[in-house]
């Protein structure tokens, strides 16, 4: 019987063989920063920790070691789609080797505090091995002389591709080395590590072409889905007269926005946690703006003091987490980003974060009628080779210096755990962050709360800020000057508290020009809007009924019985309602006016207080 002939398709694997387990893609935000990737900007996030006491480094390797299953991308390096067709992909690394990213070395004598900013900047101006997975681990010893933690004890230097995790998601590099208990556990052993093959470059290809096939609409969606959000943002800054945030490119130039160098510059400052909580809450507005006004406070001076201070205010880009709640720790980058004034053309300190806390909540607003998401999305749509050329031309032919920055400073808020973290029975003490500067953006402050403790960590380069050191020195010293005038001002509001002539409230006169206004203009007040309650808090607290069921409708001071509605609000948030500066669509997006019953009544209350002449 004759042998049948194979046919040489045959031999070519099926497509649904390509679906390889080994390929993980990554998003156009993850790209974004691989991209932006040059031999002067490696693009890693890390961190300084401060360890209580002589942990040993074969301990700390072991620890490390036996929990790396909990962190896939550890073990996880990149590989690239031939002719940049698509994103590359993670795979796993058949050749990782622990010794190849775990460091040790010791501080020079008298290792102090100085010695240690030295040696960590050094090793932040080292980039990652992109044919290895992209992480690394640094064991210091010999803090011989560094205030904060007894003789003897170590640090650990931690760098992390951006590509692989943002802030929020770098928390979660904390559970991998650290406990909450003080107790010294038994290491156990590393569970076995089984890489897959890494694709070939066919496979590469034809999974990328697979991917597109899923989601062919992928781009006509998010252009819809954009359309949507700016709409439902332009209906919010005409209808609701709310204004439109800060745009890109208009930042002032200065040194800090210039052509950076390979050589990197770091340092921090440690604030106490409750000390900033207590300003917040004196000035009623939130924990970020305080700190966001301690870094402006820091730039005007240290600007100011060279002569480069500009006239318009500088302009910081403010990373906003896209996570979901109770989201998993894959580790990608789920961020958007808001651009925020910094008042530091404003020379009064507390007035500077009063206007940072209104450009704060106009930012907020803008973000979220438009939607984080939908900005974070955009980069899934930027064609994958294009993106990778255009990244390396702006750097080569230093378009930077071209056009007015995007932005003058990133600044950047991730919150810690509030209590004390161990690894094998030693105290963690403080955490101080770091992240990449590029050519435009030569400056990043990273923000971190651990156990009581703020840390204030800036990144520069010797070009931008060789004098950084000065810079973190302003950083104290304007939080400080801040606490002492909103403390002073703090204590003359209790003064004025204390008084017993705080009986009337201030927005009592709204209401009486709203009762004059619906009596004037009875003829356009229809009947059966529902009966509104508003409950006034403040330093007098008072309640008023208006009933709109009947033209002309009825305003006086008391409790309804059954309200359709009820709204309370703060009375200077209603006092800057009744003068024009905030109407009530937008205290509610704002969270300063809250509303319980049926909207629809509040909102035609909105329109009559839209309509009365506003209160002088």
């Amino acid at each position: 019987m004759a042998q049948k002939k194979e046919s040489p398709l045959s031999k070519i694997p099926k497509l649904s063989n390509f679906d390889n387990p080994n390929l993980e893609s990554i998003s156009g935000m993850d790209a974004t920063f691989l991209y932006t990737e040059t031999d002067t900007s490696p693009m890693h996030i890390g961190s300084l920790a401060m360890i209580e006491g002589s942990l040993k480094f074969e301990t700390f390797k072991k620890i490390i070691h036996s929990r790396l299953h909990t962190m896939p991308k550890f073990r996880k390096r990149l590989v690239y789609v031939p002719l940049s067709i698509d994103y590359p992909y993670w795979v796993d690394d058949p050749n990782f080797d622990i010794d190849l990213h775990i460091n040790h070395i010791a501080l020079p004598k008298p290792g102090d505090w100085k010695q240690l900013r030295a040696v960590a900047s050094s090793i932040l101006s080292e980039p990652l091995d992109q044919s290895r997975p992209l992480w690394s681990f640094t064991f210091i010893e010999g803090l011989d002389n560094v205030k904060e933690v007894p003789a003897g004890s170590v640090a650990i230097l931690s760098k992390m591709h951006h590509v692989a995790v943002d802030g929020a998601g770098g928390v979660d590099i904390m559970n991998l080395m650290y406990r909450t208990t003080n107790e010294v556990e038994e290491i156990p052993e590393p569970k076995p590590y089984y890489p897959k093959p890494i694709p070939n470059e066919l496979s590469l290809m034809l999974n990328s072409a697979m991917s597109f096939a899923k989601d062919p609409f992928k781009f006509p969606k998010l252009i819809g889905n954009t359309l949507t959000a700016t709409l439902k943002a332009g209906f919010m800054t005409r209808a609701q007269k709310v204004d439109l945030p800060t745009a890109p490119f208009t930042a002032p130039k200065t040194p800090l926005n210039g052509v950076i160098s390979a050589r990197r510059k770091w340092d921090a400052s440690i604030l106490s946690l409750d000390r900033v909580k207590a300003l917040k809450n004196i000035m009623e507005c939130t924990l970020n703006d305080v700190l966001l006004g301690i870094c402006a406070g820091a730039l005007r001076r240290y600007l100011d003091e060279k002569n480069k201070l500009p006239a318009k205010p500088l302009v910081a880009m403010v990373p906003v987490s896209t996570r979901n709640k109770g989201a998993n720790g894959k580790g990608s980058n789920q961020i958007s980003n808001m651009l925020i004034q910094l008042a530091t053309n404003v020379a009064d300190p507390i007035e500077r974060l009063e206007t940072i806390h209104e450009n704060t909540i106009r930012g907020k607003t803008y973000q979220n009628a438009l939607g984080a998401k939908t900005l974070a999305d955009m980069a899934e749509v930027v064609p994958f080779g294009v993106a990778n050329q255009a990244a390396r031309l702006y750097s080569r032919f230093h378009l930077s210096e071209m056009h007015n920055p995007a932005f003058n400073v990133t600044i950047t808020n991730v919150p810690g755990p509030p209590i004390p973290l161990y690894i094998n029975g030693h105290k963690l003490v403080n955490v101080m962050g770091t992240a990449p500067v590029i050519d435009g953006m030569g400056l990043i402050i990273v923000i971190f709360s651990y156990d009581g403790k703020i840390t204030v960590s800036s990144t520069s380069d010797a070009k931008s800020m060789p004098d950084l050191k000065t810079f973190n020195k302003y950083i104290r010293e304007s939080a400080n000057e801040l606490e002492s005038l909103i403390l002073a001002q703090g204590k003359k509001k209790k003064k004025k508290i204390a008084k017993p002539k705080a009986e009337k409230a201030e927005s009592d006169a709204l209401f009486a020009h709203l009762k004059k206004y619906l009596k004037e203009n009875a003829q356009h007040i229809k009947p059966n809007n529902g009966l509104i309650q508003i409950m006034v808090t403040g330093p007098a607290p008072t309640a008023w009924k208006i009933d709109l069921n009947k033209s002309p409708g009825m305003v006086r001071r008391g409790k309804a019985a059954k309200p359709d509605v009820t709204l309370t609000v703060n009375d200077a948030h209603l006092m800057r309602i009744a003068r024009g500066k905030l109407n009530l669509q937008t205290a509610f997006i704002q969270g300063r006016l809250k509303i319980e019953g049926d909207s629809a009544r509040a909102m035609k209350l909105g329109s009559i207080l839209a309509r009365v002449p506003n209160l002088e």
